[in-house]
């Protein structure tokens, strides 16, 4: 029975559980370089450190934070922004994606292209932002619209494939998925 050793089970694992660490790590990084810019590399500053501790709470690496930290005060840094897109997906809920990108000429037309693949549509700004109240820097939907299945299993397959976009920090429905 080659190939049906430990190793090659704990190979798979790692892998999965890697690339879990990575894109998490990516935002943070993105997070981090955004508010060292504002902040012009004081590490000191209230943003600068708050974002320093969410990624340490994730085990971020302190090499990969002083990197990123450089970076953001460097002149030659990458000029990331922190996008909002609202949209309507299966069903009428209304969608709001945050993302933090390098150009948003590329990520609006891929966000645009997955909506559409998965039955939504990309709204214009203040088309969907009405339906959530922002508290303690996140977003809370004001009320519930209740789905049916059909269109609840396309909204969750919309959600799960907008996620897996590397741009995408965080995605608030008002959609009553029934995981509360």
């Amino acid at each position: 029975m080659s190939g049906h050793n430990k190793w090659s089970k704990i190979k798979h694992k790692k892998a999965a559980s890697d690339a879990k660490k990575g894109k998490i790590f990516s935002i943070h990084v993105r997070l981090i370089t955004i508010e060292s810019k504002k902040a012009k590399g004081d590490k000191n500053a209230p943003g600068l450190r708050a974002v320093i501790e969410r990624a340490k709470a994730d085990n971020m690496p302190n090499d990969n934070i002083d990197r990123a930290v450089a970076k953001g005060a460097g002149t030659g840094a990458e000029n990331f922004e922190e996008v909002l897109y609202e949209a309507y997906g299966p069903g009428g809920a209304a969608i709001l994606i945050e993302g933090i990108t390098d150009n948003p000429n590329r990520t609006t037309p891929e966000i645009r292209h997955l909506l559409s693949s998965h039955g939504g549509n990309l709204g214009t700004q203040g088309s969907a932002a009405w339906a959530f109240v922002r508290t303690n820097n996140e977003w809370q939907p004001t009320a519930l619209v209740p789905l049916e299945e059909a269109d609840q299993e396309s909204l969750l397959k919309l959600l799960e494939a907008i996620d897996d976009h590397d741009d995408v920090k965080n995605i608030v429905t008002n959609a009553d998925l029934g995981e509360e």
